[in-house]
């Protein structure tokens, strides 16, 4: 049987440790010591952001200048947010995304960078047109968030100053998410699929997972 999309060595070694590690990470925080789970958050983003550049088709000047873009995006506006008040809303970042710049942790922009990749080339391999892509590509970013803020503060990653997530959240994350998706979208030409659909799917699963746990 052969695979729609070819898959290499390195893909499926990738895919292997990638879903180990949000499996292990969704049984650790529902069941075992969930602090001591949370604490590895860093070393998963890392090695997700790792992982996904090992498995890139192509890494020229250009791809590695749309990664600083898209990262510098996602931490000025964070740092507009976190301190202003701007395109998010009020929120504060909490203590387990490790080192922050300006009350941001480095780890979110590049958190913006994954999002992006992985959303991006889902979203251009299913729409061909550019701007239809860009389009969805920010749709499926959205998507994500709305199954990651449930459970982000009880994770220890951020939390809002009101009781529940403000629209602004979200029309922000959209128009934020066009800006990123059209680097991504225009820039990096080859676009890589089989482990950018793994991790997505993975943080779907992850986070869909522990909106339905008491932790």
């Amino acid at each position: 049987m052969k695979f729609l999309i070819p898959i290499s060595s390195t893909s499926k070694v990738s895919v292997f440790a990638i879903w180990l590690f949000h499996v292990c990470g969704m049984i650790g925080i529902s069941y075992g010591n969930k602090d001591l789970f949370l604490s590895f958050t860093p070393v998963n983003l890392i090695i997700s952001f790792f992982l996904l550049f090992v498995n890139q088709i192509q890494i020229t000047q250009r791809e590695i200048l749309s990664v600083f873009t898209i990262f510098l995006i996602g931490m000025i506006c964070e740092i507009l947010g976190v301190n202003f008040g701007y395109i998010f809303g009020d929120y504060v970042y909490l203590d387990n995304l490790g080192t922050k710049v300006l009350g941001v942790p480095i780890l979110i922009g590049i958190n913006w960078v994954i999002l992006t990749f992985i959303t991006g080339s889902i979203s251009s391999y299913i729409f061909k047109n550019l701007k239809i892509s860009i389009l969805f590509g920010a749709i499926f970013m959205i998507l994500l968030d709305l199954i990651i803020e449930p459970v982000a503060p009880l994770l220890g990653f951020w939390i809002f100053d009101l009781p529940s997530v403000p629209l602004q959240n979200y029309v922000g994350w959209f128009l934020i998410g066009l800006a990123t998706q059209y680097i991504y979208q225009k820039f990096v030409v080859n676009k890589e699929i089989p482990f950018s659909a793994n991790l997505l799917l993975a943080n779907i699963v992850f986070f869909t997972f522990l909106n339905f746990q008491e932790i």
